[in-house]
């Protein structure tokens, strides 16, 4: 098969795909992805070629700001996050998209949940569209502002919305919304941590907590993804992190250096842009903002969580994993350093956090995986409702 997956161009948007379309690539099934080409060095490593379309995250983000006068990163609403994902990205990017899908001719187009490109290029070229969806479902308010605004830029085109042959379900019953209801065309894949390209994925070797003098210290992985781990925001949390008991290792971003954080440095190990799979090895207790890549990536290791929201979809997961038991989310308003760094030590010192996170992972571990997916859709393409 011709496969194409489109994504917005964000990495915690695109990295959840890889291993699907890793799956495929193994099948002998041809895979593209169709993103911003900026995106085209991330997936040259993993050995996968881009249809390069539209302007980057930051421009869309400017854009989208613009229209509405407010931060979609940090403020966002439905009519912002609508504006961002449906409206300004279908906008500078799907003419571009729809001439490189039709050129490129794709039998099955895969799109991530948040991606309103992948489904205008499917009505276009007459194609089942399969949503691959990272997470707890996306709250309805948020869905219907995304419906509403895509809607004018189908009929600008002369197309009508169509309905994903396939919802690929990553969420574990633990962490899914109360009351959610599946859609037709449901299948469960099992969520990876990101790993690196030609590695099977592995359980990684989870140490337990300390119980006494002689043992090591706690090790704590802070990691804020690519986008909300400016140094301002994670040095304070990092400095009162790093006043207690536990060895501490802090993602970097994309575009940060160790030397930008106001630390002690004999205290804090930086590393760079990692995959996911390594940085759980031996980890204790991850403090994050709660992106679905990293949240779903910790969970299948079996490892519990402190959640500090900075924005976008974060909420939901702190939510989630809270109400999961696998870990703390701290509400709007109460993740200062003080209450990262006491949430951090609450969920250290009670092993129930830690074995409500291996009860998730075990419900990870029984979704099919990513081959037995690439298998069924390759078998049955869906019929489009």
């Amino acid at each position: 098969m011709r496969i194409l997956f489109s994504s917005t161009p964000a990495h915690g948007h695109l990295l959840p795909q890889l291993p699907l379309a890793r799956a495929f690539r193994e099948r002998g099934d041809d895979v593209v992805f169709l993103t911003a080409g900026a995106l085209t060095p991330v997936l040259a490593e993993e050995g996968f070629d881009v249809l390069p379309a539209g302007p980057t995250a930051d421009v869309l983000l400017a854009e989208a700001a613009r229209r509405t006068g407010k931060d979609p990163a940090s403020e966002p609403t439905p009519e912002v996050a609508a504006e961002f994902f449906a409206g300004a990205r279908v906008d500078l990017t799907a003419d571009e998209a729809l001439a490189a899908a039709r050129d490129w001719r794709p039998e099955l187009i895969v799109t991530e949940l948040c991606d309103f490109v992948g489904p205008l290029a499917a009505a276009a070229l007459d194609v089942p569209v399969a949503t691959l969806a990272y997470g707890p479902a996306m709250p309805p308010e948020f869905a219907a502002a995304m419906d509403a605004v895509v809607g004018s830029r189908y009929a600008d085109r002369g197309l009508t919305p169509r309905p994903a042959a396939h919802y690929l379900d990553t969420c574990p019953p633990a962490m899914q919304q109360d009351g959610w209801q599946p859609p037709s065309g449901r299948l469960p894949l099992r969520p990876e941590p990101h790993g690196q390209a030609g590695q099977r994925p592995s359980e990684p070797a989870v140490a337990k907590a300390p119980a006494g003098p002689d043992q090591r210290r706690p090790r704590v992985l802070v990691t804020f993804g690519t986008v909300f781990s400016a140094p301002e925001v994670l040095s304070p949390i990092l400095r009162e992190l790093s006043s207690t008991d536990v060895e501490l290792r802090v993602t970097l971003g994309l575009t940060a250096s160790a030397e930008d954080f106001d630390v002690d440095h004999d205290r804090v190990t930086f590393v760079g842009f990692t995959p996911l799979s390594e940085l759980l090895r031996d980890t204790d207790l991850v403090v994050t903002h709660g992106g679905a890549g990293t949240t779903l990536g910790t969970l299948a290791a079996g490892i519990p969580m402190v959640i500090a929201p900075q924005g976008a979809d974060q909420f939901v997961q702190a939510d989630r994993v809270a109400a999961a038991g696998a870990g703390l989310g701290l509400p709007q308003g109460t993740a200062t350093p003080e209450g990262v760094a006491k949430a951090a030590s609450a969920v250290l010192a009670d092993q129930g956090f830690r074995a409500a996170a291996r009860t998730v992972a075990d419900q990870i571990a029984a979704m099919p995986s990513p081959a037995e997916v690439a298998a069924t859709l390759a078998a049955e393409p869906a019929p489009v409702a």
